[in-house]
Formats: C-alpha cells, sequence, structure tokens
C-alpha cells in the first residue's frame, strides 16, 4: 500500500511563529525590497542575528533574495505570502480582547496603506465598496467579479487590460482588510489602481513605512474618479 506524503504546514508556521521573523516578514508587506540592516531595524536586532533569521526564511520560500552590485535586498515570495500574512494578522487581532481597537494605532496606516501591492486601510475600503455601488465589480464575500462596466469603465481611465491576459494571478480579489473588517480590492485590478494613483501623484509612498500619503489635489481627484463620497 502506497502512503501519501502531506505537505508539512507545520515548516512554515515555525518560521513565521517567530516573533522576530514576524516583525521582518510585517515590515516588508509594504511591497519594497529592504536589506538585511534595514529588518534588523524593523525587528530590533542586531544585523548579524536579522541575517541569520532571513536566511531561514529565503530557504523556507517566504521570502526571495535580490542582488544588486555588493547589495542584497529581500522582497516577500509573492501574493500568496503577502495574502497569508494579511490572514494571519485578521486572526491576530480576533484573538485578542474585544475592548483592543482592531488595526494599527497610527492614524496614517489607518486611513491609507499598502498591503503588498494594493491600497488598504479607510481608504482602500471606501474604494472597494464605491465600485460595488456603481456596479463595476460584485462582492462575492471571499470573490470578486469585474462587470463587464466594470472593465470599460477602466478601460476609459487608462487599464489595457491586452497585458494581463496571459496573467495567473486573478484580475479581481477581495482581501479583507484587518483594521477595517471590510473588503478591500487586491488582485491585478487592486494593483494597477494604486500604480496609477501613484504615478499620478495622487499620493505617495511614506519612507519609513507601509503609509501611503494624499496631496489634497490628489485626493480630490482620487474621490472625482471612483465617486467616493466623503
Amino acid at each position: 500500500m502506497e502512503l501519501k506524503v502531506q505537505p508539512d504546514i507545520s515548516l512554515i508556521s515555525r518560521l513565521i511563529a517567530d516573533k522576530t521573523r514576524a516583525k521582518m516578514l510585517i515590515g516588508l508587506m509594504g511591497g519594497k525590497a529592504l536589506t538585511a540592516t534595514e529588518l534588523s531595524l524593523e525587528a530590533d536586532i542586531s544585523p548579524q542575528t536579522a541575517s541569520s533569521h532571513l536566511a531561514k526564511l529565503v530557504q523556507g520560500q517566504l521570502l526571495v533574495v535580490r542582488k544588486q552590485g555588493r547589495h542584497k535586498y529581500f522582497q516577500l515570495q509573492g501574493n500568496e505570502v503577502a495574502a497569508l500574512l494579511e490572514s494571519l494578522l485578521n486572526l491576530s487581532v480576533n484573538n485578542q480582547v474585544k475592548t483592543v481597537t482592531t488595526g494599527p494605532e497610527d492614524s496614517r496606516l489607518r486611513k491609507a496603506r499598502i498591503c503588498y501591492d494594493h491600497l488598504a486601510g479607510e481608504m482602500g475600503v471606501a474604494l472597494y465598496s464605491s465600485l460595488v455601488s456603481q456596479g463595476h465589480i460584485i462582492d462575492k464575500q471571499c470573490e470578486t467579479v469585474l462587470t463587464e462596466q466594470g472593465k470599460l469603465f477602466f478601460q476609459e481611465i487608462g487599464l489595457d487590460f491586452k497585458y494581463y491576459l496571459l496573467a495567473k494571478r486573478p484580475m479581481c480579489k477581495s482581501c479583507l482588510d484587518w483594521s477595517e473588517r471590510k473588503n478591500h480590492l487586491a488582485g491585478l485590478l487592486g494593483q494597477w489602481i494604486l500604480t496609477d494613483m501613484l504615478r499620478r501623484g495622487w499620493a505617495s509612498k511614506d519612507l519609513d513605512s507601509r503609509a501611503i500619503s494624499f496631496t489634497t489635489s490628489g485626493l480630490k481627484s482620487f474621490n472625482k474618479i471612483y465617486q467616493i463620497v466623503v
């Protein structure tokens, strides 16, 4: 009788369970590649200790390392790892006492932040809600569907769908926001929206956190084009 080998989830769980490594993984949720020194600051440890932890995360295929000249930069392996971390953030907050306010204490992070490669926080949830109310996307809780009307809308504001025809990643995906506890938009469409708003200069990434800062005019433009009521 042939024995079936089951995947060992304990290998991944042990890597994430370490508080130091967890801090470094969360530090990479902003989507930027960071050096061992930068990640050591995130985890409040020495660069030497950080290097040891990072080697384990790379070996466990949670991180990838990129070399540029004499420097090495670390990034999350991909969207699946980012989605796993976001889910764990949700579960972790659920397990805390009910008097604890969900989400980050920093008001900037609560307002708008990067969730790996898409918009999260209050602004991300407001965007998702507006797209649903306009009929551009259909919310099915754990699934999000782009409608034909929505496809026309995004084509009109500059999205060229032909570049995504062969992509394996879904066009739309709901992502439960761990501070707002409502869906925000992930997938290729969520990535495009974030990239587009940064390209237009409506907002910029903070250098020291995952927060996104809108300019006054940029926020007005963003709200207008996506018909977000404030």
